[in-house]
């Protein structure tokens, strides 16, 4: 059967837990399993085996912490083995080579996902300005803004300014990050050349206004025209 994360493993939690009483039922009795886990292929249910003979293994007490070990392996590794496979080879074949073995998993990890560090205080240090200074007060207004969001609107700005959420292996610190006026106070919103990490901002008259206008610019960046 499936069963999501959760409840899986608050099923595991009350079967490590489980306790036989004398005089009352046991624990192969209460779950009545062996060492398969049932499957559906396209409408068919069909009993997967978790080790050999495990159709003919009943779950016991005494062998409840292989049987959760083995569920783990399932859920984590047989079921999308397949997958992974394929996965694996198609990976290879764009990027496999000898330059592999000089990276290790967490480095790997790093080059094609990013830097997890939202750290805007570096790209705020690093910033330089075209037509701004970052004494006037739309800029002043702008990191006020930006330091104030949650890291999900923070990972919109970003896609917004430089076409990724994904922060570069030396943090953001590393980009070059411009903000260039993009005229006086007006409805306009901010607009931004992302091959060039360039964000154009009007010169709004108010934090509020600046705040309105730049969500409504990175909530809505995607596709022809607003979402």
């Amino acid at each position: 059967e499936y069963m999501g994360d959760e409840e899986l493993h608050t099923g595991f939690l009350q079967l490590l837990a489980f306790r036989e009483e004398v005089g009352g039922p046991t624990l192969q009795e209460t779950y009545d399993r062996t060492f398969t886990v049932s499957m559906d292929v396209y409408g068919a249910t069909v009993d997967y085996p978790l080790k050999p003979n495990g159709e003919n293994i009943p779950l016991t007490i005494d062998n409840r912490e292989e049987y959760v070990q083995l569920r783990v392996k399932y859920v984590l590794e047989d079921s999308i083995q397949n997958q992974f496979n394929a996965f694996d080879a198609g990976f290879q074949a764009v990027c496999g080579g000898d330059i592999l073995n000089m990276f290790g998993p967490e480095e790997l990890e790093l080059l094609i996902c990013g830097s997890p560090d939202l750290d805007f205080h570096s790209l705020e240090r690093e910033c330089r300005y075209d037509g701004y200074t970052e004494k006037t007060p739309v800029i002043r207004h702008f990191w006020e803004v930006v330091h104030e969001m949650d890291e999900d609107a923070r990972k919109r700005l970003l896609k917004f300014c430089t076409g990724s959420d994904r922060v570069p292996i030396k943090g953001l610190g590393s980009i070059l990050f411009v903000i260039g006026r993009n005229g006086d106070d007006s409805d306009m919103l901010p607009t931004s050349h992302t091959c060039f990490n360039h964000l154009l901002l009007p010169d709004y008259a108010s934090k509020e206004k600046l705040r309105e206008k730049l969500y409504l610019a990175m909530n809505n960046c995607t596709g022809f025209g607003l979402q």
